[in-house]
């Protein structure tokens, strides 16, 4: 059997790429119109999920409508800029691109012992400031690019990369946008590269994780769906591997929720009030 990225291919968790794009591109429109927005803005990191992201936007949107940042700091892969650059010529939407360093700097220097994981974050929440404040001159609202299989490990910088309103990407797997990246033509390089959140030179996703993602994703479906340890490993994974990857969801799961409010009402917002539900019927 053809083995993919330390998988074998009947593992893998394949979608209909073509329906989900599709599906994609409704519900970005219509999640921007319900809020009052015709414009969107992506930024875009030189990576996969960014790349996808983007090539959703412009299909849903008009590539008129999509305003690509390019956010680089001084630490910045030269890669990183270049995809940037490439995924956004291919799909036909502007790049604007504002140098970062500047801003993450200025905090670092007032903080000398400042660690290259913390200047990391502080470089995600940077990247957000000039996402929501873009957001205000363009009246384009920020799309998500953050991942399933980021979501469940709470592999993301908190009040960042998950602050965006609007995520396409937060119901598939790495590997599913892997394939949707295939189906949407994001230039091949940028499917194939390690994939790295760039916030420190020569880190990547799956060296701080632990585990590939290929395999993790296997896992993850596996776990959510109830299947037992036992029968995990018996499709070909290390109980170690189970056990990493259900400590990191586990152990996350404050990361994926709306701050904690104490309830001392029955009108308590998001508890009781202003479901999807209760605000759209208001209309």
């Amino acid at each position: 059997m053809k083995v993919v990225r330390g998988v074998t291919a009947g593992e893998r968790l394949e979608l209909n790429y073509q329906l989900v794009a599709e599906a994609l591109q409704r519900f970005i429109h219509e999640e921007l119109s319900d809020r009052g927005y015709q414009q969107a803005i992506v930024s875009v990191s030189g990576g996969v999920d960014s790349a996808v992201t983007l090539a959703l936007a412009a299909r849903a949107l008009g590539p008129e409508n999509v305003h690509a940042l390019s956010l680089p700091h001084k630490d910045s892969s030269a890669d990183s800029r270049k995809h940037a650059e490439l995924v956004a010529k291919r799909f036909g939407v502007t790049l604007e691109t504002i140098d970062i360093t500047a801003m993450v700097e200025g905090y670092a220097r007032l903080t000398p012992q400042i660690t290259a994981r913390r200047k990391g974050n502080v470089m995600a929440r940077a990247r957000m400031i000039v996402s929501f404040d873009k957001s205000e001159q363009y009246h384009a609202l920020p799309l998500g690019t953050g991942n399933k299989t980021e979501r469940l490990f709470g592999y993301f910088t908190w009040h960042a990369d998950d602050a965006p309103p609007i995520n396409p990407l937060g119901d598939l797997y790495k590997t599913q946008v892997w394939g949707l990246a295939e189906f949407l033509d994001v230039p091949p390089e940028i499917i194939r590269k390690a994939p790295t959140a760039d916030l420190e030179p020569g880190q990547t996703d799956e060296d701080d994780l632990g585990v590939r993602y290929r395999r993790a994703d296997v896992i993850l479906e596996h776990y959510l769906k109830g299947y037992p340890d036992e029968y995990i490993v018996n499709l070909g994974f290390t109980a170690e591997e189970v056990t990493l990857v259900k400590r990191r969801v586990n152990r996350t799961h404050y990361k994926r929720h709306l701050p904690a409010v104490a309830l001392l009402s029955s009108t308590a917002i998001n508890e009781f009030y202003l479901r999807p539900l209760d605000f759209k019927l208001a209309d």
